[in-house]
């Protein structure tokens, strides 16, 4: 590894550092967590560009200069910031389209700002978000292929529906509503005006049932889980453990307003690391 490389892992490993992922990646042997920690950054700077405050015209293009760039790294000629990567596509088969997809899916948060769209419209964002993410590191971990779709799939939308739970006053607070029309409209919500939304009465039904579907998700993701050897698994299911504890605090808490942030508890991360991490 020469000292850039071994520079810009770093640098992955320490924008990493922060986020709920970062335990998970530890434990993995070298070449798999470099990846895992490329994977995270590329996540992250998209995701940073859709959640900025620029114009919307400037972020499309910054968008559109990352979908170039994916393309010149598969065609052989990456950019400096992705020259880098160029091994861990090839050592473990990362596909484009899986880098596409989550450049699409921040996409979708920036010509408008999302606000209570359809069932359908919200798994396409939870898949391009999340589920592609869950793709490209299946890949890494070295799931089968068959399961690894299929659990990126399921802990894909486990995650991202969570953290759609968790978020909901600070998503507001950007203007944005990810919860579906379909279970509004059931609550008797009709608008979709964010902070009209958050504090409405039955705000706490539709949560409800989200959180339903992303309790099915998660038990989907552990069933594959179960059946694959757990050496490989090992990095997802403690990624699935740290969110369903999230989930779960959510629900103790309930979504009435005004809501406290809920927080994973150090020790509670740490029991969770001791339990899964150790083979």
């Amino acid at each position: 590894m020469t000292v850039q490389t071994a520079a810009a892992n770093a640098d992955y490993g320490t924008t990493a550092s922060g986020s709920s992922f970062y335990a998970a990646m530890r434990i993995l042997p070298r070449d798999q967590r470099e990846a895992m920690f490329q994977i995270y950054s590329f996540c992250r700077q998209v995701d940073d560009i859709a959640d900025s405050h620029g114009p919307r015209p400037e972020r499309l293009a910054a968008l559109q200069q990352w979908r170039d760039d994916i393309d010149a790294l598969y065609q052989g000629h990456p950019p400096p910031r992705l020259q880098d990567y160029a091994a861990s596509v090839k050592t473990f088969g990362l596909k484009r389209e899986d880098f596409i997809a989550i450049v699409d899916g921040m996409e979708m948060d920036v010509p408008q700002d999302i606000r209570a769209p359809d069932l359908a419209t919200l798994d396409l964002y939870c898949d391009r978000v999340a589920s592609a993410v869950g793709r490209l590191s299946v890949r890494v971990f070295g799931l089968p292929e068959e399961d690894g779709i299929l659990l990126a799939h399921h802990l894909g939308r486990a995650l991202q529906l969570t953290n759609i739970l968790r978020d909901i006053d600070e998503d507001a607070g950007l203007g944005r509503l990810y919860l579906p029309r379909e279970s509004l409209l059931l609550a008797g919500i009709t608008t979709d005006n964010p902070q009209r939304v958050i504090v409405d009465r039955a705000l706490p039904k539709v949560c409800l049932a989200l959180a339903e579907r992303a309790k099915k998700h998660f038990e989907k993701a552990d069933e594959i889980m179960k059946r694959n050897s757990r050496r490989v698994v090992r990095a997802p299911r403690i990624m699935s453990k740290y969110y369903r504890v999230i989930l779960d605090l959510l629900l103790a808490r309930g979504f009435a307003a005004p809501r406290e942030p809920v927080r994973v508890h150090k020790w509670a991360k740490i029991a969770i690391l001791l339990r899964y991490a150790i083979i």
